[in-house]
């Protein structure tokens, strides 16, 4: 019986493969992450769509390019995250110097900004700011306290689709001159 030789059995042998595979797919992981930046962020980096940066900036124009793209990275792409963290007051951080978000937003940008600015500049050119374009120079000129007492609050939602768009225009002129009333007052304010 000494000389009886150890063999390999179905058990061992399946357990030495499991083993194996573990070891080799860690050894491989680990390399990947050992290269410039970590392999799961820069997935996620290149995961970043250009389009979702420049909603998220069109809608806060006060926020960088590149905290947009730090947060959206942290969050896996998740713009309604983004949006609801800068909604809610909390603020985006900023992102490490070692943060280097991918060039590639500046192109769509630069295409997509001439265009826009040069719709903007000919709206300006023409003229059109809301009291222009919709027509409320008669409203301006009227005198302001009798149209702030004017304005008498509706009795509700109309079954006819003309009254409801008569009131809503109505509504949305008011808005406007109120808007115009304040920056008057707050001109004012400040001139004095």
């Amino acid at each position: 019986m000494p000389d009886e030789e150890p063999s390999l059995n179905i058990p061992s042998l399946l357990t030495l493969a499991v083993v194996s595979f573990f070891v080799i797919r860690w050894f491989f992981n680990r390399d990947g992450e050992a290269g410039a930046g970590s392999g799961r962020s820069r997935a996620r980096g290149n995961g970043i769509d250009p389009a979702q940066v420049e909603q998220i900036s069109q809608m806060f124009p006060q926020l960088s390019h590149r905290e947009i793209m730090w947060d959206l990275q942290r969050n896996g792409g998740n713009m309604a995250a983004t949006t609801e963290r800068i909604l809610t007051g909390r603020g985006l951080e900023v992102p490490p110097p070692s943060f280097q978000p991918q060039v590639a937003i500046p192109t769509p940008t630069a295409s997509a900004q001439p265009a826009s600015g040069a719709a903007t500049a000919t709206a300006k050119a023409d003229g059109q700011d809301l009291i222009s374009r919709y027509n409320l120079r008669a409203k301006v000129s009227a005198d302001e306290d009798a149209a702030a007492s004017q304005s008498q609050p509706s009795t509700g939602w109309s079954q006819s689709k003309e009254e409801r768009q008569r009131l809503l225009q109505k509504r949305r002129d008011d808005m406007i001159l109120a808007a115009r009333r304040k920056m008057m007052q707050k001109g004012q304010g400040v001139a004095q």
